[in-house]
């Protein structure tokens, strides 16, 4: 008997308060103009007080669960991928899971930057595969405006805060649907080219996100178009099979890149980065999320998601809705 993992749920959460470009302007060197003609992006959600990684990615889930139908109670695990955490320990998820009741699974938290979603993903795919778990929410959920240098224009204007999830459940019926495959890679010596100068308990750290721009974008399309050719290679399929591209939403620049190098005209491109900006471990959720409550994703539909991030760390996932 073959257990394959069904994407049974969709769930997000943005902050209220939306920070735009003309506002960064009134206190950085910056304008709407350059931060959109470079990035996409126009405006951003900024976490409010006492809005949380935990809180954020709770409520993704919990509208994720609805979404699917699932009580907590039957819920396995959670793992969630995040880069902000609200502590050191305990996790994330674990808070998550006290959070929307689930009593009787396991949690943990993966840190793989803005490839977390895709990881975590994975790693939920494998254990329902193994038969380790029969369902699993997974949430990315980041408050990136605590670790931004808001003097900097050059990182300042990329970033915002938001959670998404999803939610997988076994099944070993004999249809096409559910998680097809999933490819992650990981390069450490790029780790200098987008990191966060700081960690806990070592002096002197601005604890800042740091960034070569242009070197970030000189790896992104070329990886992400290669671990793309290898999901559909894996599977025996092509562009043309593809439905719909749920990019990380870094650059629209990068999308652009990659859709053009897959031969993704730009209707089939689920697009967020210009009112999200780029939210880490939550853009795709986000955007996915948003795709198939407006109806563009239907079930049946082909969706390939991608991502790359600090590590540098990057990979993709091919699911049958």
């Amino acid at each position: 008997m073959t257990v394959r993992s069904l994407l049974v749920g969709v769930g997000s959460y943005l902050p209220e308060r939306i920070v735009t470009n003309d506002e960064l302007s009134e206190r950085l060197d910056t304008s709407d103009d350059w931060i959109r003609g470079r990035t996409g992006i126009r405006q951003r959600h900024i976490v409010g007080e006492g809005e949380t990684a935990v809180s954020m990615g709770a409520r993704a889930a919990q509208r994720a669960l609805d979404f699917a139908g699932i009580d907590p109670l039957e819920v396995d695990a959670v793992i969630l991928a995040t880069s902000t955490p609200d502590q050191v320990f305990p996790a994330t998820a674990v808070r998550v899971m006290n959070d929307l009741g689930v009593k009787n699974g396991f949690g943990f938290d993966i840190a793989a930057a803005c490839s977390g979603f895709i990881y975590a993903l994975s790693t939920a795919d494998a254990f329902i595969r193994a038969g380790n778990a029969k369902c699993v929410v997974v949430i990315g959920s980041e408050v990136y405006s605590r670790i931004l240098d808001w003097s900097d224009r050059g990182t300042a204007v990329l970033f915002g805060d938001g959670a998404g999830a999803v939610v997988l459940r076994a099944t070993d019926k004999p249809d096409e649907n559910g998680v097809l495959t999933t490819h992650l890679h990981a390069d450490g010596s790029t780790g200098d080219i987008l990191y966060v100068d700081g960690a806990v308990g070592v002096p002197n750290c601005s604890a800042h996100l740091k960034m070569n721009g242009r070197e970030v974008f000189r790896h992104a399309v070329g990886k992400l178009a290669s671990s793309v050719d290898e999901a559909l290679e894996s599977v025996g399929m092509t562009y043309a099979d593809v439905s719909w591209l749920v990019p990380h939403q870094a650059n629209i620049r990068i999308i652009d890149g990659v859709a053009r190098k897959l031969q993704m005209p730009k209707e089939r491109v689920v697009v967020t980065v210009d009112r999200h900006a780029n939210t880490s471990a939550a853009s795709i959720p986000l955007a996915l999320d948003e795709a198939v409550r407006d109806g563009r994703i239907k079930q049946g539909d082909l969706v390939l998601m991608e991502a790359l991030g600090g590590g540098l760390t990057w990979g993709s996932a091919l699911v049958r809705m």
